[in-house]
């Protein structure tokens, strides 16, 4: 920020000074002895008189910029931020939403958006994290103590989002240590033995052998929300292994996760390349690229489509998590986060492009399997009607070719089409996409355990990448404000969120996933990133944050992110909150559940309790906004407070809210 945009009081001996800003920003330590006095005339602006202003030299200023941790390198910052950016959402979210969006047509508004509202907040939270040093918290204190919620909220939605995120890769776990078999433990459906027959497992016969054995054996899934079930004991153990993984590569700090995304960062890049050789090599993997590509361009004027992709650049991005601005503290002052956020947010869609085209290319294999079945039951059919000398004529004209007409053909051969493109939308289906179409496809792979534990291993590696940033999101600022030493903060942050993440491993845990998936961050983050582009456009001041970056990078960036960060983002964020919020309204909370009666999902509404849950973690996620607002509003806990009125004002804000909700 610039050298003199504000001053803070504090008393030395008996003297009143005057520190700058650019020294309060480079040392959170701040030593008396460790300035020089300089003279400056500041004007009406501040309090019409003279006051004295303190500037460290540049060599303390060097000396004090050390004491904060740094990246070994540019190349582990740059991995860093993709590792944190690219996760399972590029593998399994990306391409549910494109396909259900239009295919080819939901890449145009999902670009554009990544244009004018993804690329200028991206590059605005790389900004304020590398100028002012300091976590999500210390950030935004900085910028208006009244707005110093926003940090909070940040950490709130980290920590909801890593307790449910780090099941998945538990999930993933589980299914990478089942993949050392031959044949594969889904391949086929379990055979039932009494005492007079055996014959195939109910269940699994009604739906298929990688459905019944995610739902039955993996999830071992109750009926619906309100039935616990008691802990799934495998996957108890799968959690705490997630949780422990992420626990030890985040103790030391970032240079010891940094080492860590040289591998996190690139692997999946040489699993999703192979994958992707190796999926066009197999029967209708072209069928479903050219699904992927086909557009249908009146989706387009639809807004949910635009809603959707807007959602998904958050989630890509890490826009709102604090994660980002977390890891840009770590950087050079001079560092030019202008290349790094446009940089990384193409590299972002460029892997979830790449990772679309590898599902749909397995999916397009997958149908044509679906298809190739239902084409040898049909001809057994034809076959066994006309082994019992039935009269042609007497044969349905749809299947007695030697009646059917080029043009009748024609038609048939676009129904059969046609149900193959019916089989997409039930193949890509969230979760069920890593975890069941996946699987089924690689039943068919030669040597398919080798693929499978390449690919659940990626899973993992995209998962980690992702919670270094969302664990960094929530300790960074902590350990900036309270000063308490990371490998505690870490170990108790990671047994916490281990205990309270039980509840995701109970036989109903997987309602529970999906409950946390839609109300704990995707409300919250759009209300946390819009109040951040206020906060820098509107209460900072536009111009005055140019002259930083001017300041910082050395050159004044684009007018373009002038008008965006002022007018544009924040005009277009109100419109997706207002419709975010009216979608909500006209559809109640819900969930699907799986029946195993029935074999198949259905859609339930959520118990009162099940709603209230809901509630309460949107409220948990946004009420720090109103309440460190308030607090500071009314000098209940000053505005210049420092930092062990800070951990008053923390305990204060989270033991509140915890109340209310």
């Amino acid at each position: 920020m610039p050298k003199n945009s504000k001053t803070v009081k504090r008393e030395t001996d008996d003297d009143e000074v005057t520190e700058s800003v650019k020294d309060l920003l480079s040392n959170e330590n701040n030593c008396e002895d460790s300035f020089k006095k300089s003279s400056l005339m500041v004007g009406d602006v501040l309090q019409n008189k003279d006051r004295d202003v303190e500037e460290g030299s540049e060599e303390e200023e060097e000396e004090e910029e050390e004491e904060r941790p740094a990246w070994s390198s540019k190349l582990q910052y740059i991995l860093a931020q993709v590792g944190f950016s690219v996760g399972l959402g590029n593998v399994w979210r990306f391409p549910y939403l494109c396909q259900k969006n239009g295919g080819g047509a939901y890449l145009v508004p999902y670009l554009i958006l990544l244009v004018v509202i993804g690329i200028p907040l991206f590059f605005l939270e790389l900004a304020v994290g590398q100028r002012i040093r300091r976590g999500s918290i210390g950030v935004w204190n900085y910028i208006s103590p009244r707005l110093g919620g926003i940090g909070f909220a940040s950490c709130l939605v980290c920590f909801f989002v890593a307790l449910y995120y780090n099941v998945i890769i538990g999930w993933s776990l589980f299914y990478f240590s089942q993949s050392f078999q031959q044949p594969l433990p889904w391949h086929e459906c379990p055979l039932v033995k009494n005492k007079t027959n055996t014959y195939v497992e109910p269940e699994c016969e009604k739906s298929s052998a990688t459905t019944y054995y995610w739902y039955r054996v993996a999830l071992d899934i109750s009926d619906s929300i309100s039935e616990s079930g008691g802990l799934n004991w495998r996957m108890t153990l799968c959690l705490l292994a997630a949780w422990t993984m992420v626990c030890l590569a985040m103790m030391k700090g970032i240079q010891s996760s940094g080492k860590v995304m040289y591998f996190s960062s690139l692997f999946p890049y040489v699993v999703l390349i192979c994958f992707l050789a190796r999926a066009f090599l197999l029967k209708g993997s072209i069928d479903g690229i050219i699904h992927m590509f086909t557009p249908k361009l009146e989706i387009m004027l639809e807004p949910k489509v635009w809603r959707e992709a807007a959602t998904q650049v958050f989630f890509a991005l890490g826009l709102g998590f604090g994660g980002v601005i977390a890891f840009s503290s770590y950087n050079k002052r001079d560092n030019n986060c202008h290349f790094d956020a446009v940089l990384v947010s193409f590299i972002n869609f460029f892997t979830s492009v790449l990772a679309t085209l590898v599902v749909f290319a397995v999916l397009g294999f997958k149908a044509n399997i679906m298809n190739a079945k239902c084409v040898e039951m049909n001809t057994k059919k034809i076959i066994d009607f006309l082994g019992k000398e039935i009269n042609p004529s007497l044969i349905p004209h749809h299947i007695n070719f030697s009646y059917v007409s080029p043009e009748d053909y024609q038609q048939m051969t676009n129904i059969i089409r046609g149900v193959m493109e019916n089989d997409y939308p039930r193949l890509v289906q969230g979760t069920g996409l890593a975890f069941i179409a996946f699987t089924e496809a690689m039943t068919h792979f030669p040597a398919s355990p080798f693929w499978s534990i390449m690919f659940f291993l990626m899973l993992v590696n995209l998962g980690l990448g992702s919670m270094f940033g969302t664990i960094q999101g929530i300790l960074t600022p902590i350990v900036d404000t309270f000063k308490i030493r990371k490998e505690y903060l870490t170990v108790g942050c990671c047994v916490l969120a281990f205990s309270i993440g039980l509840i995701f491993v109970q036989r109903s845990g997987n309602y529970f996933v999906a409950m946390f998936d839609d109300y704990s961050a995707t409300l919250p983050l759009l209300i946390v990133v819009l109040l951040e582009n206020i906060a820098v456009a509107w209460v900072y001041g536009t111009d005055k944050f140019f002259e930083d970056l001017k300041d910082m990078l050395g050159f004044t960036p684009y007018r373009y992110y002038y008008y965006m960060w002022k007018f544009i983002t924040p005009v277009l964020l109100l419109g997706l909150l207002a419709a975010s919020i009216v979608q909500l309204g006209l559809s109640p909370p819900s969930y699907s559940a799986w029946i195993q009666q029935l074999a198949q999902e259905q859609s339930l509404s959520y118990p009162p309790w099940g709603l209230a849950v809901c509630i309460s973690l949107v409220l948990t996620a946004v009420l720090p906004v109103p309440v460190v607002f308030i607090l500071r509003y009314l000098n209940i806990i000053d505005e210049n407070a420092g930092e062990k009125d800070s951990d008053t004002l923390f305990g204060f804000t989270i033991l509140l809210c915890s109340t209310i909700t």
